[in-house]
């Protein structure tokens, strides 16, 4: 072996396990109550940002600056009538929203705070600000996430109707095609920092962010969990224009405020593991820790993680008062023939360097940057193509060509230029009917 070898990272998780239990349960406590805080600022802020950008003044009625909205909506929510339809299957209907708020608040048990050595203290008892971490720690997070989807799939089902069915089988869809892009993402962290641990990631960061490092998977894994947490422009399971309201058409009062606070915390989740994967963790960016020593040590570590999350936060937010809603068609093409050949094709190279690296070749980072800036170029080239509208190339067609069938592709389709509509045959106004019955009358009406 040579001496320039890099050896893999082994995790040290003997810090863990040794909190006596009602720190065990605070812990807990703290992060159901970070996550509902959170949540409940989120959806102020999202409904804040989406106004400002479409120059509207947005809540401001309850509580200062509208910080209260959120609130109302949620006891408003609780007040409603709670219905549960004829033809559901009763227990899977009322399980299905249970379903999926659970793995949403069970992911977050693993996501570091702040450095695992025991820097703080609660009520004189030194911990790390970690409830627990596991040497798999984001298989734990994917494990959970995908039982998550299931939540959605079986309320879908179990609504006895068609269009929730339809956005259950969607959201099973998005889960196989956006999961893949997402694991392959993970592969390429898992390989430099050799470890599955949380902790271990945050740690092999120390130096350069895997954002820098690794920037096609950051920007894959951006996209994915986006189309994971169906959000917009990804929100095909609950698209009002075509399946009324998604998988939860049927639901109503508190079992519909499960559902949307699921979505909400999986949106902190996986920007909280973008952090941790990608961002550093609670790690301070460069220009702070450059000049303060102290900044990742204390509490301060919490303070940078909780502002990382908020700027990913943010952008969902901005995507969803940007960007249209994708057709199906497109949303697949994109998981299954841009981001998935692109992951593949990136972890051989990232292996390839890690293999280099680990020969001693000094110039493995070098041809990871260039590399990696070619890449990131190429998928965001693919993907602004995907999104931006087509300019219509095709020649005119005049109108005695042919009839014009809008369902000869099996689903409706606009016509092409030069092509008119068949005429729909259509009631006489009742003006019209008027003056043809006084014509027939003649002037005097007689």
């Amino acid at each position: 072996m040579t001496p320039h070898s890099v050896q893999l990272a082994a995790e040290d998780l003997s810090f863990f396990g040794l909190d006596p239990w009602w720190l065990v349960l605070l812990k807990a406590v703290f992060c159901f109550a970070f996550l509902v805080l959170t949540v409940l600022l989120a959806i102020v802020w999202e409904r804040k940002v989406v106004a400002w950008m479409q120059l509207r003044i947005g809540p401001n009625r309850h509580g200062p600056w509208g910080l209260l909205q959120s609130l109302a909506d949620g006891v408003k929510l609780a007040l409603k009538e709670d219905l549960v339809v004829s033809g559901a299957d009763k227990v899977v209907f009322i399980l299905a929203p249970v379903l999926s708020a659970i793995p949403a608040f069970m992911a977050f048990a693993v996501i570091p705070f702040g450095p695992a050595d025991h820097q703080i203290s609660i009520f004189g008892t030194r911990t790390t600000m970690q409830l627990t971490d596991l040497p798999v720690g984001i298989l734990f997070i994917l494990a959970t996430a995908s039982i998550g989807i299931y939540g959605i799939v079986l309320a879908g089902w179990a609504s006895g109707s068609t269009y929730p069915l339809l956005g259950g089988l969607r959201s099973a869809a998005q889960m196989v095609s956006y999961e893949i892009a997402m694991g392959l993402s993970f592969a390429g962290v898992f390989l430099y920092a050799g470890s599955m641990s949380t902790s271990a990631i945050v740690d092999a960061q120390q130096h350069t962010w895997f954002a820098c490092l690794l920037p096609v998977s950051f920007i894959v894994y951006l996209v994915s969990m986006v189309g994971e947490t169906n959000r917009a422009p990804f929100d095909l399971p609950e698209a009002e224009g075509e399946l009324v309201g998604g998988f939860n058409t049927e639901y109503s009062s508190l079992k519909f405020a499960i559902f949307m606070l699921a979505e909400y915390i999986n949106m902190v989740t996986v920007s909280a593991v973008a952090s941790v994967m990608f961002l550093g963790g609670w790690r301070a960016p460069w220009p702070i820790s450059a000049f303060w020593a102290g900044a990742n040590h204390g509490w301060w570590p919490m303070l940078w993680l909780i502002v990382k999350i908020q700027l990913l936060l943010f952008v969902f937010i901005w995507l969803r008062g940007t960007l249209p809603r994708l057709r199906y068609d497109q949303f697949m093409k994109l998981g299954w023939k841009v981001l998935i050949p692109v992951s593949l094709v990136w972890l051989v190279l990232v292996a390839t360097v890690r293999a280099l690296r680990n020969q001693g070749y000094n110039f493995g980072h070098v041809v990871l940057y260039v590399a990696g800036g070619v890449v990131a170029v190429l998928l965001l080239s693919i993907l602004v193509d995907m999104l931006r509208p087509k300019k219509d190339t095709s020649p005119a067609v005049s109108a005695d060509e042919g009839a014009f069938d809008p369902m000869a592709g099996g689903f409706p389709v606009p016509p092409l230029p030069g092509q008119q509509l068949p005429a729909v045959p259509r009631r006489p106004s009742r003006q019209e009917s008027n003056q043809t019955v006084s014509a027939l009358k003649g002037d005097d009406g007689a």
